[in-house]
């Protein structure tokens, strides 16, 4: 562990633990920013950093959530999401736009996720005042301009159908109305699932929307 004025890195999930669980057991006020359910949690301690918030009773803490939209995408993580919503009061929102990933208790501290290095992530956990306000109000920004997640229920449950046939189809190069046709859609809704899929992926492009989903597995 490496400690600096009101910063301290630790590296690995059991370190972050060992230094924030008692923290995380008693906030009251939780707000979580990741772009993947993995990142705080991983290896051994991936139950602990759970069961830390969760095993609150609904109304003893408040957590909100962001998410990046191609989580949605896999079944298993967005019924995972919806999960922490109706069991735990989470507020869950989503987002296309690149996310910084952190953990922010009780506006008092902050907790940034760092790189991966032999399979240990480190993590930069902050009490410094200006900064901790710093990234409050980054995360309060993110929020607002997120969606809620009740919002992509049926749009994404609709679209994680058809994700695998669009992306062949796009892959092939097949024209809109040759791959409409195939689909049983009209143009205009194949062009508007084109759309959809490639804000959840968070894709600028048709090929980067490709590339995203080969890196999800999608395809």
């Amino acid at each position: 562990m490496r400690t600096g004025e009101m910063v301290t890195i630790v590296h690995g999930e059991r370190e972050l633990m060992e230094r924030t669980a008692h923290l995380l057991a008693s906030a009251t006020d939780v707000a979580c920013a990741a772009n993947d359910l993995a990142t705080w949690a991983r290896a051994q301690a991936s139950g602990e950093l759970a069961d830390a918030i969760r095993h609150r009773r609904p109304g003893d803490v408040r957590i909100r959530k962001v998410y990046r939209s191609a989580l949605l995408l896999d079944p298993v993580a967005a019924q995972g999401l919806a999960r922490d919503r109706d069991r735990h009061g989470a507020q869950i929102r989503i987002t296309a736009d690149e996310i910084n990933e952190t953990i922010i208790l009780d506006r008092r501290l902050v907790i940034l996720a760092g790189d991966v290095r032999a399979g240990q992530r480190s993590y930069s956990v902050i009490t410094q005042p200006e900064t901790v306000q710093g990234v409050t109000s980054l995360f309060e920004a993110a929020f607002r301009s997120a969606t809620d997640l009740a919002v992509y229920d049926t749009q994404i449950a609709e679209i994680r159908q058809l994700a695998p046939q669009v992306l062949d189809l796009l892959s092939q190069g097949v024209k809109d109305e040759t791959a409409a046709r195939t689909l049983g859609l009209g143009v205009r809704t194949y062009r508007r699932r084109v759309a959809e899929l490639m804000d959840a992926l968070g894709a600028e492009s048709r090929f980067q929307a490709g590339v995203r989903a080969r890196e999800l597995g999608l395809v």
